[in-house]
């Protein structure tokens, strides 16, 4: 006997307890040495450990999680590894922020071996909030490997790579023109800075004269403060307009200092504006090129902070914006100004704090990255590697081919220290895995050891192998490395993908991964992409937990105002969200929000969440809850040793069981294709759609009343069967749900205590019931009549739980048969009081009528209505929609309405009024009907 499951599912009890099961138990755990089950690894994209679980990581997670569950039931050696990052820039200014809030101090004030003890008591305190946010998700997580990227093991994995890649010459230090983020102080790699595009700006003209006076030449800049710091006007070698100035000096018309005219081929297209480039090496990537081929000087204007250095003479000190202003009067004053015209620009901004990002010339630490990026970009072309979607190789070979080196240093204290440290007598560089004790070539023991530290990136591009162990040969790393597969967001392919992909193949001489599935991003259900400035974000924990309106409203209040939005702006946002949420968002649970965001993830489509989507697999949740308890219901008496004979199987039975063979098939070849949306779907359809809505119904006919024994025995069987499939099937998607009815459901054989630990359905164990396909066009006339019947008492104004009786007509001695053999399903279904079925039938009366395929159906209405009643409302009602359909078209016949109007109104108004004119058609039927 089974043990009974609870009137209602409640998510918000049962989560949390199977969890601290599952985790008490060490389900998660994963064996590196023994057994002989084909591995399979991913390593978690680590969250930074600022962080807060928001709906890309809760994606991410649910696809990770369903396609390890999958894999572990069945048959691998399945790990999950994860960690988190030290996310170098976010954490110091938390951190730093802290201080200056609390104890209104900086960073400088307390030096820097403090300050990281600080970030370290911080992290300590607060920075595991997003791993416990992860376990309420249901994440099979092998916890006993958690790694950070700044533990021990992997720090001193980032000391060896650095010094390898130095030692092969791959890395080195040198000065050239970086992204400096004025606000962070420190250096951007090319892909940390955001650039925004079409901003209105100005091109401004002006003129620089010749150092003897004799004429001058005009420039022409988005950026007038830039010319503070130029050393060079440029013009085409073989422009007859300047061929005869190139050597001649002109004079700084407000700093006094002189510089060339140079001939600069490369610079300088003649046919663009003048023909004149000012030069401005330290502060714009091409003129950096141009100084290097000429020897110009390179003139830095700005301090780390974006303010005008001390060369800028009485410009000093200015912000960018205020010299820019004040530098252009200057010129016009002198006489020089020459004009200027409306010019788009793009600016970059700084990914973490979007303050505009500056070219600077700086002495940083690079990676040369072509030799590393050739190796990558083979892996993909011959297969090594492959992406999902596949439109995702021509992005990373643009990008790869396209590659510049990597600035990897980083103006912070809270990172991986540069191993790299210099000797203050005699300047050598020493770059060692530990500290030097003197100096490798004058032996001074005064070393300093430099004070950047590495971008994050460098460190997150080491994970898949330094996180199982390397540079030792641990057991893990010899298991589970290359890793299977990397399940990331498109954003971070060129950060993270192509990262790893280089390291892995130069430090492992593998790919880190043989297959990258990139999925798409979670908007808003209007399509617009969640941000806390557009009132917009939804938290997974407050579709897991649920959270009443006055709370949302004061989050989404705070969260607005902390990033500046004005008040009308935030007013928009509060009433948006009364609107959409006028009770809150309801408590749905783990499993509901899982199995939304997989369902959705079709590959290459974003994902227009809708919290009633949401809800509406809480109800599924249900749906499956109240099934299972009805079967257990109805297995007081159920032997799961005594098989049926294949002879007992009722007609729907093996309808059932069919389709059971059918979904096994097409969910495991879904996920094999990384085609969550499918695979959940046809799960959702077979639940919901067959087992729940029609075989549960047509079962009862088999268990209740005088059933015949073998019937009965057959009928739990199949439901057993089919439930314990389904839910092993369900359990990657839903593991809470499925776990817990699991457990209380008959086994029919041996079976571990957890279903996550049972295998995977396949569907050679059900081909059995492949020779039955023909059940399916029986099962599919059935329902299709059942639902006539439904749809026809309802129009004809009846009750929907009425009884009435029912003809089938069909001139087909076949159907008529397979009509009659149904008749115990279609009473019981369609709630007859009499079912006939006939190859003639002879109206006597009113009846209401409908097709289906062969069949006519005909409801006897004389005994079940007042005719004349009827004809009355239905008149009336017909009346009143033909008046609806004439207002409708003279809109739509009406030229200045279809013009003006809102597409999606028009569209609206045309779909209405194809609605109604069904329902005119129906309702002239029903009355023809009524006449007899």
């Amino acid at each position: 006997m089974s043990e009974m499951l609870s009137k209602g599912y409640d998510p918000s009890e049962v989560e949390p307890r199977l969890y601290k099961e599952w985790l008490e138990k060490g389900y998660f755990i994963a064996d590196a040495e023994h057994g002989d089950k084909p591995a399979f690894c991913i390593v978690i994209p680590p969250p930074n450990v600022t962080g807060s679980l928001h709906m890309g990581h809760a994606l991410t997670m649910a696809i990770q999680d369903t396609v390890t569950r999958w894999k572990r039931m069945s048959g691998f050696e399945a790990l999950w590894l994860p960690g988190t990052d030290h996310a170098g820039i976010a954490t110091q200014m938390v951190v730093e922020r802290d201080l200056r809030v609390n104890e209104g101090v900086s960073r400088h004030d307390i030096g820097r071996e403090e300050f990281l003890k600080r970030v370290w008591k911080w992290k300590g305190e607060k920075g595991g909030c997003i791993i416990e946010q992860l376990k309420v998700l249901g994440c099979l997580l092998d916890w006993s490997r958690e790694r950070f990227t700044m533990d021990e093991g992997l720090s001193r994995a980032v000391r060896e790579v650095f010094v390898r890649l130095y030692e092969e010459g791959l890395i080195y230090r040198d000065q050239k023109l970086i992204n400096w983020c004025p606000s962070c102080r420190t250096a951007l790699s090319d892909l940390e800075v955001e650039y925004e595009e079409n901003i209105a700006g100005e091109m401004w003209s002006f003129a620089y004269p010749l150092s003897d006076g004799s004429g001058e030449i005009v420039v022409a800049t988005t950026r007038p403060e830039t010319m503070l710091g130029d050393s060079a006007v440029a013009v085409h070698p073989d422009d007859p307009r300047y061929k005869h100035l190139i050597g001649t000096m002109l004079k700084h018309p407000l700093l006094g200092y002189e510089f060339p005219i140079v001939g600069d081929a490369t610079l300088v297209d003649p046919a663009f504006g003048t023909g004149a480039v000012k030069v401005t090496p330290a502060h714009d990537p091409n003129d950096f090129e141009c100084g290097k081929r000429h020897n110009l000087q390179f003139i830095n204007i700005l301090n780390e902070d974006g303010t005008l250095n001390a060369h800028c003479g009485p410009f000093a000190g200015l912000s960018v914006k205020d010299a820019r202003s004040r530098v252009k009067a200057a010129i016009e004053e002198k006489g020089l100004f020459r004009g200027r015209k409306d010019h788009l620009m793009s600016i970059g901004h700084c990914q973490r704090c979007s303050t505009v990002v500056e070219p600077y010339i700086s002495k940083q630490w690079f990676v040369e990255i072509k030799p590393l990026a050739d190796e990558a970009i083979r892996a993909v072309e011959d297969g090594r590697i492959k992406f999902i979607p596949g439109h995702w190789v021509k992005t990373y070979y643009e990008w790869m081919y396209n590659i510049r080196d990597w600035c990897i240093s980083r103006q912070l204290w809270w990172g991986h220290r540069i191993p790299a440290w210099y000797c203050e007598d005699c300047g050598e560089i020493m770059v060692r895995r530990e500290a030097p004790e003197a100096c490798s070539k004058c032996g001074s023991a005064r070393l300093r050891q430099d004070e950047d530290v590495l971008d994050t990136w460098f460190s997150s591009a080491l994970w898949p192998f330094s996180t199982l162990g390397w540079p030792d040969e641990t057991p893990d790393l010899k298991r589970f490395y290359p890793t299977s597969l990397m399940e990331t967001g498109f954003d971070i392919i060129f950060f993270w993908v192509a990262r790893m992909i280089m390291m892995g193949l130069h430090f492992m001489k593998e790919v880190p991964f043989h297959e990258v599935f990139l999925h798409a991003m979670v908007r808003d259900h209007e399509g617009r992409k969640m941000s806390k400035s557009l009132g917009n974000v939804i938290d997974p924990l407050d579709v897991i937990y649920g959270i009443d309106l006055e709370k949302l409203l004061a989050k989404r209040h705070s969260d607005a105002m902390a990033l500046g939005v004005n008040e009308r702006e935030v007013k928009k946002i509060v009433d948006a969200t009364k609107k959409i949420y006028p009770d809150g968002i309801p408590a749905s649970g783990a499993d509901a929000l899982r199995f939304t965001l997989v369902s959705m993830a079709g590959q290459g489509r974003d994902i227009k969440l809708d919290i009633r989507r949401v809800e509406g697999y809480r109800f599924f949740a249900n749906k499956i809850w109240n099934a299972s308890r009805f079967a257990m219901m109805n297995l007081e008496d159920f032997d799961p040793a005594r098989k049926p004979d294949p002879s007992a199987y009722s007609r729907a039975d093996r309808w059932i069981l069919n389709r059971l063979y059918h979904t096994v098939d097409e969910v495991v070849s879904a996920l094999e294709a990384y085609q969550f949306d499918r695979a959940a779907m046809s799960i959702y359809h077979f639940f919901w759609d067959e087992f729940c809505d029609w075989y549960i119904e047509m079962a009862k006919t088999s268990l209740y009343g005088d059933a015949d024994p073998a019937a009965r025995s057959a009928a739990q069987h199949t439901l057993v069967t089919a439930l314990d499939t389904a839910l092993k099937l369900l359990h990657p998607f839903m593991p809470f749900v499925t776990d817990e009815i699991w457990r209380k459901l008959p086994k029919l054989g041996a079976e571990p205590e957890s279903i996550m630990l049972a295998a995977y359905p396949k569907a050679s164990e059900f081909e059995f019931a492949a020779g039955w396909d023909g059940s399916n066009a029986e099962m599919q006339l059935l329902k299709d009549i059942v639902r006539m019947a439904r749809n026809m008492r309802v129009d004809s104004g009846l009750e929907a739980g009425r009884r009435i009786p029912l003809v089938c007509q069909s001139a087909a001695p076949e159907t008529c048969e397979h009509l009659r053999a149904f008749e115990t399903y279609v009473v019981s279904l369609a709630r007859l009081t009499s079912y006939q079925v006939t190859e003639h039938f002879v109206k006597s009366g009113p009846c209401a009528s409908g097709v289906v395929a062969d069949v006519q159906i005909f409801i006897p209405l004389a005994d079940l209505i007042d005719v004349e009643e009827e004809k009355k409302r239905a008149g009336a009602k017909l009346e009143k929609l033909e008046k609806q359909l004439e207002g409708i078209g003279k809109k739509l016949s009406n030229e200045s309405f279809v013009a003006r109007a809102p597409a999606d109104v028009v569209q609206k108004e045309r779909e209405s009024a194809a609605e109604i004119g069904q329902m005119i058609d129906k309702l002239k039927k029903h009355m023809a009907g009524l006449e007899g």
